[in-house]
């Protein structure tokens, strides 16, 4: 797929950090793009980020076609099924189809919170948002997928370095992110008859609101608090574009991408 051909995409969690900066790499590029999150009003300055100024692509409704780099917002919170139903109804009454869902909404949650005190609500949260909701809006992307004419599409979920080798106390963000890696296999096995790809990209220490401690001090395995480098989240999003824009027939099953110098290889 390659967005010469007006491809559609749909980035959840795209009002801030890498789902903004994948939708706005998109849009420049000239995908056609619903934007979801829970703000209305983040998801707009991610519009209008892409556009430069003022986003002339929001409102839903074309007459006539529909040009390429046009961004529909949609508030949605990805662990509701009538909010991601909604999401992907919207999508393709507006645009016609779905070519590209980034399955990228997620949270860390309570951070710092060792296992035996963390609340049941903050893991149901976590889980709800990051694992839960990751499958239904694939769920949703492979029906739409599956019926569509030409048939297909690819799901890219938004893993992360946790999904490898956690940090210490982060059991919840840790326990979806593996959980999330065995979503991508089996949506990636079941896919194929479908034409519909599936792959992960796993981030580490991209520079975002939610990293930006990372700079000043974090935990690390042997109970230091310690800086780590980060890297521009740009570099990112243009690594999903490329695994975007790989023809049905090629797909990055995994992807790793982080900071060259971050405390992975070796952590602990």
């Amino acid at each position: 797929m390659n967005a010469k051909d007006n491809a559609i995409a749909v980035v959840t969690g795209a009002g801030s950090g890498i789902g903004r900066a994948v939708a706005v790499e998109l849009l420049r590029t000239g995908w056609s793009v619903a934007l979801a999150g829970r703000r209305t009003e983040t998801l707009e300055e991610t519009a209008a980020l892409a556009s430069g100024g003022a986003d002339e692509g929001v409102s839903a409704g074309a007459a006539g076609g529909v040009p390429a780099g046009a961004a529909l917002t949609v508030r949605t919170d990805v662990s509701r099924p009538e909010d991601v139903s909604a999401l992907f109804a919207a999508t393709v009454e507006r645009f016609g189809r779905v070519d590209l869902l980034f399955n990228n909404a997620g949270t860390f949650g309570p951070g710092g919170v060792p296992v035996e005190e963390l609340p049941y609500e903050a893991w149901r949260h976590v889980v709800d948002t990051n694992l839960n909701g990751a499958f239904l809006c694939a769920q949703a992307a492979y029906r739409q997928m599956k019926e569509q004419d030409p048939q297909g599409g690819r799901i890219i979920n938004n893993g992360s370095i946790s999904a490898h080798t956690p940090r210490p106390l982060s059991v919840a963000y840790t326990a979806t992110k593996h959980a999330l890696t065995g979503l991508t296999k089996s949506l990636s096995l079941d896919g194929r008859p479908y034409r519909i790809a599936v792959g992960q990209i796993d981030i580490g220490n991209a520079a975002t609101d939610m990293t930006s401690r990372m700079q000043t001090g974090a935990l690390q395995a042997n109970g230091e608090v310690a800086p780590e480098p980060v890297m521009d989240v740009a570099d990112v999003a243009r690594t999903v574009r490329h695994m975007a824009e790989l023809p049905l027939e090629a797909n990055v099953q995994f992807a790793t991408v982080l900071a060259t110098a971050m405390p992975y290889v070796g952590r602990g």
